[in-house]
């Protein structure tokens, strides 16, 4: 929100009425592709944009229209701008990077692609490492049967638990890079939860996948493998991995180098560095595009769908979720008082477990980058003090964001673009409520051991 709109409208005035349209989309994401599914792929973007209207047109009447115009340029210029140019950039250059061969989807051959991805994950973003590898994955296994629990569980470790050790694994973490966490703090403390939890869910998916493997029909007569066999392993579109590098380069710039020139826009600050961060990370976008060879992504079926529908639905997201936000940071004095009072004790004093879950389930339906940064703030949000005497409470923050962006599609945006990747190679992905009961059965357990040992 801008500076004037800010200071014109505290969240404390807001009802939770103002959170229907959110809710709505959520519902809309949840509801249409099982009870309407071709008039949802036909017509996300207006259904979307639909309740970004319904959102922003009251909000003009009851607040005027500069400060409801405020919103949408803060949730345009500052949240999901930079958000959706460091995904496009992620996603094209990871799609240009052809890993060529046949590798055939054994349980150790899954499980060793997947503990890959999850280390990637934290070196090159939780959206880089998924489009990297979940191509080749899919294309191991397009002669099984059964393969949705070899992508649930890449959502689950890849585009979620893997980018936990570094501000360049997932945006939570990195928004509290860039509002003063130390680059390298995200590594030692997170860790124990995080191998935790990817070592439990990598022999869950072992043994899981492994019971497939065992039980289906072509452990008997292989089923024809679409993919034809091929001498060696290679990678095709190498000059990609150059511009990866950049891209994690120009990241690093825009947290560490604070030149303190910023332009305003109606509004709303906009800080140089991140200007040109942005504006370096489409020139690499295109470069990427004018410098791959072509039969790079033809090799892994490259196409724009499944960043597109990112692009339109969290357009929508990022406009809707304003209203849930400012309520939220304006502490006890919201209509969210009980989920403020929920996290700290009679003394004011943080409890870290419930940081943790507060932090994390809000995290699997508002997006994770947004929430963190909410709670980051309602621990205090001095990052030196955050990272010393609250150390254990930034913790819980960081786990719960990052862990839990894994409970449902909308948590994480690489979430929806495995979704959407799969689906389009003939993958028949749970739906919304489908995707909620692996997470409830296989991640809410885990993270209920995992808070009781750790927070």
């Amino acid at each position: 929100m801008s500076d004037a709109s800010a200071a014109a409208l505290d969240g404390a005035s807001l009802s939770a009425t103002w959170c229907i349209p959110f809710i709505g989309i959520l519902l809309s994401i949840a509801v249409f592709p099982l009870v309407a599914s071709k008039l949802w792929h036909s017509h996300f973007g207006k259904i979307a944009a639909a309740w970004a209207l319904a959102f922003l047109v009251p909000f003009a009447f009851a607040y005027g229209i500069g400060t409801a115009f405020g919103v949408l340029v803060h949730a345009m210029l500052e949240e999901y701008v930079p958000f959706i140019i460091l995904l496009a950039a992620l996603y094209t250059v990871a799609g240009g990077i052809c890993v060529q061969g046949n590798l055939h989807g054994s349980p150790r051959v899954n499980t060793a692609l997947i503990a890959l991805g999850t280390v990637l994950a934290s070196i090159m973003g939780t959206t880089g490492a998924a489009m990297l590898l979940i191509r080749p994955l899919l294309r191991a296994n397009d002669n099984r049967k059964h393969v949705v629990h070899v992508v649930v569980f890449f959502i689950f470790l890849v585009a979620n638990a893997g980018g936990s050790l570094s501000p360049l694994g997932d945006p939570p973490l990195f928004l509290g890079f860039l509002n003063g966490v130390g680059f390298f703090w995200t590594t030692p403390q997170p860790a124990p939860p995080m191998l935790f939890i990817c070592g439990v869910l990598l022999v869950l998916f072992y043994a899981l996948d492994s019971y497939y493997w065992r039980s289906r029909e072509e452990a008997r007569k292989p089923f024809l493998d679409p993919t034809p066999d091929t001498p060696r392993l290679g990678i095709d579109g190498k000059i990609n991995l150059v511009l990866m590098a950049v891209i994690v380069a120009l990241v690093l710039m825009s947290g560490l180098w604070k030149p303190g020139v910023e332009f305003n826009v109606f509004g709303t600050p906009v800080e140089l560095q991140n200007v040109l961060r942005d504006a370096a990370l489409v020139v690499v976008l295109l470069a990427s595009l004018a410098l791959t060879p072509e039969r790079a992504r033809a090799g892994n079926a490259f196409d724009w769908a499944p960043i597109v529908e990112v692009a339109k639905l969290f357009a929508a997201i990022f406009v809707t979720i304003a209203p849930v936000i400012m309520i939220l940071r304006a502490g006890e004095a919201g209509a969210f008082d009980a989920i403020v009072r929920a996290v700290s004790d009679a003394n004011g004093r943080p409890i870290d477990i419930a940081y943790f879950w507060t932090t994390g389930l809000l995290s699997s339906f508002l997006d994770n980058a947004p929430t963190y940064l909410v709670f980051f703030n309602l621990a205090g949000g001095d990052a030196e003090t955050l990272m010393t005497t609250g150390a254990t409470t930034l913790a819980a923050i960081s786990a719960g964001a990052v862990f839990m962006g894994a409970n449902s599609y909308i948590g994480n945006a690489p979430n929806f673009m495995v979704k959407a990747i799969a689906e389009s190679r003939g993958v028949r992905m749970p739906g919304f409520f489908g995707y909620l009961g692996w997470s409830c059965l296989v991640l809410l357990p885990l993270f209920a051991v995992t808070g009781w040992l750790f927070f």
